[in-house]
């Protein structure tokens, strides 16, 4: 697959001169030299497209991060300024060239995951993570997020099927990998404004209430949550707002890494509200 990509070339740190006000007439304006200490950041998000994808993208760039997208359908249909700022990427991940895709990259966020009979799971959820994480190891880029799932205090028979343990072997390649700056967040129910060819789908309508009862009756529910596939109905959704920016805390906190649960995911999605970098 040939992929045509246009990236804005990475500029140099700015610097700035400044002339410092003399105490005295005697002292003539000597110039002072200052170099600006910005963090140049540029992610590409496998997936950008899809619904916790596209999430992704939009609060990167409210953060001033360039962002990359790569889909096997490019671009969503919605209209949305900050679409235009993004560089759309159509491609496989089986098939992509990386060397391309990943140019000036300084992280790799994927949401790549999907459901089918036992072998397509363990391809869309497993082998193609671990061929993204090894692409971008490879190439040298510092930091991969990984978007997986929650599992629930299934049974282990549940959690041995594709969908799961391609998850988890997708996992486990990360954290190999990136022993000091993989990031592996695992959402349960995630909810939102979902995107479906063009039309809305307001999964918040069910997401929100469930989030306010859950966060009302939380010392009741907490103790509950140990019985066996108990987080079925009690483990608390996850808007996609709150973690996209637990992606983003992820891409620009160094000392973020490891697997972190639903309610680390909100305290980091609340530390990037509170605290903008």
């Amino acid at each position: 697959m040939t992929s045509f990509l246009n990236f804005p070339a990475i500029s140099p740190l700015p610097s700035a001169s400044f002339r410092r006000r003399s105490l005295s007439p005697r002292y003539a304006e000597a110039p002072v030299d200052i170099v600006a200490d910005i963090k140049f950041e540029r992610v590409v998000v496998l997936g950008g497209n899809g619904f916790v994808g596209s999430a992704i993208c939009k609060a990167a760039i409210s953060n001033g991060i360039e962002v990359v997208s790569v889909s096997r359908s490019a671009r969503p249909n919605i209209q949305d300024s900050w679409l235009d700022q993004v560089t759309w990427v159509t491609g496989d991940v089986f098939y992509l060239n990386w060397d391309e895709v990943l140019l000036g990259a300084t992280a790799v966020v994927s949401t790549i995951g999907g459901f089918g009979n036992e072998e397509q799971m363990k391809r869309i959820n497993g082998e193609a993570n671990v061929i993204s994480v090894n692409a971008a190891k490879d190439f040298g880029v510092p930091k991969f997020v990984l978007i997986t799932v929650h599992d629930y205090n299934l049974p282990p028979f549940v959690l041995s099927c594709g969908y799961f343990t391609g998850k988890r072997s997708a996992e486990a390649e990360l954290l190999s990998k990136y022993p000091n700056s993989g990031v592996v967040l695992r959402p349960g129910l995630i909810y939102g404004k979902r995107n479906l060819n063009g039309f809305e789908v307001p999964l918040d309508l069910v997401g929100e209430p469930l989030d306010k009862i859950y966060n009302a009756a939380e010392s009741f529910i907490r103790p509950l949550r140990s019985l066996p596939a108990s987080d079925l109905l009690l483990a608390p959704p996850v808007n996609v707002d709150d973690l996209a920016l637990a992606v983003i805390n992820a891409v620009k906190d160094d000392d973020f890494f490891g697997i972190f649960t639903i309610e680390q995911i909100k305290e980091a999605a609340a530390k990037m509200r509170a605290f903008r970098y």
